[in-house]
């Protein structure tokens, strides 16, 4: 989850000043049945190429007086409201049904919600629910937070397990945001690692976050992890974290967050395809 992209509001994530709980909470289940709530996509690019490699579906709320929520106060106000699953389902649903229009080539990212991979079904209804799509399980990048695993690791290790067999393929987001917990690595059976903002700010400039990062990598590779870094925003970045073995990225330098059609034209440009 690429943290240049959120932006928080109010004094904690998803209360507003001078709005009352229960009304934003009602005013988001009655979005909900509207389908109110848009699914927008952040761009990926593969670091050798530049060419456009898929996309992580976002939530995003256009309220009528506090106009544009973000996805992390928006969960916030669901998870007030008991709403996760169904707002989880109904993003996982709208991006399914858009990513169905992209060519093969470019694969689609869901995040994870804890409260899913807390739930013993998930897997099966999970695994159902995307064989009803017209997408394969292996164009899919299921990502997970560290905060879904400190709940219940063995339960997310066994939800995730399931669902690699099934083809779909998992990533440990925004590492380098908390604890860092290396056992994680051990555990998950994991195909990708993203790295957080947090992991890239001050490369290459910064000699210590440069070794951290490198280390990072190193390790990633190691472990057979495909490696992207998350809030990419300038070009030294971007040239820092390719020659340091970054496989994939994603940031403000090319692209924010989309409609799905932004990111078939962008995939079509010379750019897109890794050209110029």
């Amino acid at each position: 989850m690429d943290q240049g992209r959120i932006s928080l509001r109010g004094s904690a994530r998803g209360r507003f000043p001078g709005v009352d709980p229960d009304v934003l909470e009602a005013d988001l289940l009655s979005a909900l049945e509207r389908r109110e709530i848009e699914v927008l996509f952040q761009p990926q690019f593969a670091s050798a190429t530049g060419a456009v490699v898929g996309a992580e579906a976002l939530a995003r709320w256009r309220h009528p007086t506090l106009g544009a929520v973000g996805a992390r106060d928006l969960f916030a106000v669901a998870e007030r409201a008991a709403l996760v699953s169904p707002l989880s389902r109904h993003v996982v649903a709208r991006a399914l049904e858009d990513a169905a229009t992209w060519p093969e080539n470019l694969t689609l990212s869901l995040n994870i919600t804890p409260e899913e991979l807390g739930d013993p079904r998930f897997a099966a209804d999970f695994a159902a629910l995307i064989g009803r799509s017209e997408i394969a399980p292996h164009r899919l990048m299921l990502e997970i937070t560290e905060d879904v695993l400190l709940r219940n690791l063995p339960q997310a290790a066994s939800a995730l397990k399931a669902l690699r067999g099934l083809g779909f393929r998992t990533a440990l987001d925004d590492f380098g945001a908390g604890y860092c917990n290396f056992r994680y690595l051990r555990e998950l059976p994991l195909d990708a690692l993203k790295l957080d903002k947090a992991m890239v700010d001050g490369v290459p400039a910064d000699a210590t976050a440069l070794a951290v990062l490198r280390a990072i990598v190193t390790l990633g590779k190691a472990l057979g992890l495909a490696v992207y870094a998350e809030g990419i925003e300038d070009e030294i970045q971007r040239a820092a974290i390719t020659a340091e073995g970054c496989d994939y990225w994603q940031g403000f330098l090319r692209a924010q967050p989309m409609p799905s059609e932004s990111v078939l034209a962008l995939a079509r440009t010379a750019r897109g395809m890794g050209h110029g």
